[in-house]
């Protein structure tokens, strides 16, 4: 959980100074990796990144297991990643890169905005959070903030910010649920969640993550129980509420 900041604050970059002259130097031979199941959107964020001299794409990813693999081989200085993503959502993607790269920062960039997407960022690692219809006008901003070792985020997520600090990343997610609130799950079962939410079936997931078959028929039945749950239906409706997965 979140807790109220104490002593001095971290200065924080937000949307609405987006159009302000930046204070810092731009960086040189910026490497920077773009993860977004959108070709479309890729594309447009590749325009807008190359047209600030020596910044390069050094690799583009179409989903989050695939950005995880880049960034651990790659190293990126800054990651951008669309929050869902087949197969591994943005959040947990940003756990696993801060794990294999720790100097990346991170990037995440929605559709929407919620307080609980928000935080679930922070404590995933991420330093910048970049509403997608912003992205014209603050890409570049928030890409040099994080470049700079200072956090960006956009203006909604500032003002809960000024209350807020993270705690620093850790391996359990800290989603919890209208059906349990007290249930947190681990980034394992996250990324479990989203593949049974995606539809695939515990042989399908044994698969991907590679793991036996029992192995996640257990954590199946194990993530049923922290949320209290009975059916797949009630699972799906929870990916899609905490944006695991879009509707």
């Amino acid at each position: 959980m979140l807790q109220p900041t104490s002593g001095t604050s971290t200065p924080i970059t937000s949307a609405k100074a987006a159009s302000a002259p930046a204070t810092s130097t731009p960086a040189r031979n910026l490497q920077i990796l773009i993860a977004d199941d959108h070709d479309l959107m890729r594309r447009g964020l590749r325009s807008l990144l190359l047209a600030r001299p020596g910044w390069n794409i050094c690799a583009e990813a179409k989903s989050g297991r695939e950005a995880v693999a880049k960034a651990e081989q790659l190293k990126p200085d800054v990651a951008i990643l669309d929050v869902c993503m087949p197969g591994l959502n943005g959040v947990e993607a940003t756990r696993q890169i801060r794990k294999v790269s720790r100097n990346s920062e991170v990037l995440i960039l929605s559709v929407h905005h919620s307080s609980h997407l928000i935080r679930s960022t922070l404590e995933a690692g991420a330093r910048g959070f970049l509403v997608k219809s912003d992205s014209d006008r603050s890409l570049v901003t928030a890409v040099e903030s994080l470049a700079n070792r200072k956090p960006f985020f956009t203006s909604y997520a500032t003002e809960l910010l000024l209350n807020y600090h993270a705690p620093e990343p850790s391996t359990k997610s800290a989603t919890a649920t209208h059906s349990n609130p007290d249930a947190t799950l681990t980034s394992r079962e996250c990324e479990i969640v989203q593949l049974l939410a995606e539809g695939k079936s515990s042989k399908e997931v044994a698969t991907t993550l590679n793991i036996s078959t029992k192995t996640a028929e257990t954590h199946r039945a194990n993530i049923m129980r922290k949320l209290g749950f009975h059916s797949v239906g009630q699972l799906v409706r929870y990916a899609i509420r905490t944006q695991m997965i879009e509707p």
